[in-house]
């Protein structure tokens, strides 16, 4: 399998190079040749197949044998080593929990994917490499945690300033070895620039090789399947019609989900659910696609006014809104009506969510409000509503329980770097890297 950059000025490369290098010289995401369909006869019997190996099947086509079979299965089997429930909410409507790994956030599966793919390239090729990574809340955790002491790897995450909460922020923050926070006096946007930024500055880069963590490196994005996977296996027998709502912030969670439908699998229709930075939902309405400035919201990890993995979204539509609209639906939602179906899940159905969840929800009672009784809906549980916990608890006037682990966690001191702006980036990874 091969990879070639949605800008089309960069030479097509293998699985190992794309992941290694984060973006494709010509400042592009990379991007599949081509989507593998899964065999019918798979398809045809997903109840009966082995979790596991149904993942192994969707992935191994877009590793392409740069890991060997073996191998792979056990990146597989250590990235899923917890629970992926789906909670019943209504009689057609679940709660897929993706909270149960580590850093208690669904991109614990992307960034435990990618740091074992590195962990087992590096082994082959021995050369240091710095992760470096922007986050809105919890990219930043489950990178720190998925790399810590990961051999040859150094990791610099860079996070904005009072816009991520207390619990996300530890986690990125006191976990110290080959960790390092960089606390950005601006907006999430702005940590993403820098990031693509020094991806195209040779000057560091002949310091220290540089890739990325975010959902724009392949090996964070693609192996997001795997719980959509798990999800239609265990839905598979309702014999409905399956839908998605997803949370949506930098578009890499909904794209992974398209990625598994083109592949095969019975999804019939995905839900963008957005808080009130909605590029997408506006396009989606109008034609038309114009990011804007991020507004800060309650459900920070999507306070993302350019979300970059929309670009692999319109790849996979061919760029025909139709077809596009036919797939997806959007929604956006502001922070009180937030609150309130945090309330309503709650007080009606004893269900405790966090703001990313709530809003999945908003937008997916939404959509079945317009649709047919044969379609069962699940919206993604994204982070433990600990995450949180102020939010959560003024809204519930509640105490939400608190994992040992994270307790355990509020008591480390919080250890970052103060950035301002990209040559203060520049000037900490020139130094820090000699």
């Amino acid at each position: 399998m091969k990879y070639f950059s949605l800008n089309h000025n960069s030479v097509p490369t293998d699985f190992p190079t794309a992941v290694r290098s984060g973006l494709a010289p010509d400042r592009g995401l990379y991007f599949p040749e081509s989507i593998p369909a899964i065999p019918s006869g798979v398809i045809d019997t997903l109840d009966q197949q082995d979790p596991l190996e149904l993942c192994f099947l969707a992935i191994a086509p877009f590793v392409g044998g740069s890991i060997p079979d073996e191998t792979l299965r056990k990146i597989i089997a250590e990235t899923l080593d917890f629970a992926f429930p789906i909670t019943p909410i209504t009689n057609n409507i679940g709660s897929l929990e993706l909270f149960h790994g580590p850093t208690l956030a669904f991109k614990d599966v992307g960034a435990r994917f990618m740091a074992r793919c590195l962990g087992y390239f590096n082994s082959q090729k021995k050369e240091k490499l710095t992760v470096l990574v922007a986050t809105s809340g919890d990219t930043g955790g489950a990178v720190a945690d998925g790399f810590l002491g990961v051999d040859g790897i150094d990791v610099v995450i860079l996070y904005p300033k009072g816009k991520v909460s207390t619990i996300q922020e530890k986690q990125l923050t006191t976990l110290g070895q080959n960790v390092v926070a960089l606390e950005v006096d601006g907006v999430f946007d702005d940590c993403q620039d820098m990031v693509k930024t020094a991806f195209l500055d040779q000057q560091i880069k002949d310091v220290r090789p540089l890739t990325s963590a975010n959902s724009i490196n392949i090996a964070r994005w693609l192996p997001q399947m795997f719980y959509y996977i798990l999800a239609v296996r265990s839905l598979i027998a309702q014999q409905k019609k399956i839908v998605f709502s997803v949370p949506s912030g930098n578009f890499g969670n909904l794209c992974a989900g398209m990625m598994a439908q083109q592949m095969g699998f019975p999804i019939h229709h995905f839900v963008a659910s957005n808080n009130r930075n909605k590029a997408v939902v506006n396009y989606l309405d109008s034609g038309v696609y114009e990011p804007k400035p991020t507004i800060q919201t309650l459900s920070n990890a999507m306070d993302v006014g350019a979300p970059s993995n929309f670009i692999r979204i319109q790849k996979i539509m061919n760029n025909d809104l139709i077809k596009l609209r036919k797939l997806l639906t959007g929604f956006s939602y502001t922070d009180d009506e937030t609150k309130k179906a945090i309330k309503e899940l709650f007080d009606d159905h004893n269900y405790m969510a966090d703001p990313h969840g709530a809003v999945g929800y908003l937008g997916l009672k939404d959509y079945l409000a317009q649709e047919q009784d044969d379609q069962y809906g699940v919206f993604l549980e994204t982070a433990h509503p600990v995450k949180f916990l102020d939010v959560v608890e003024d809204t519930l006037k509640t105490t939400v329980p608190v994992p040992e682990r994270i307790a355990a966690l509020m008591e480390k001191e919080k250890q970052s770097v103060p950035i301002q702006n990209y040559e203060e980036l520049k000037a900490y990874l020139l130094s820090s890297g000699t």
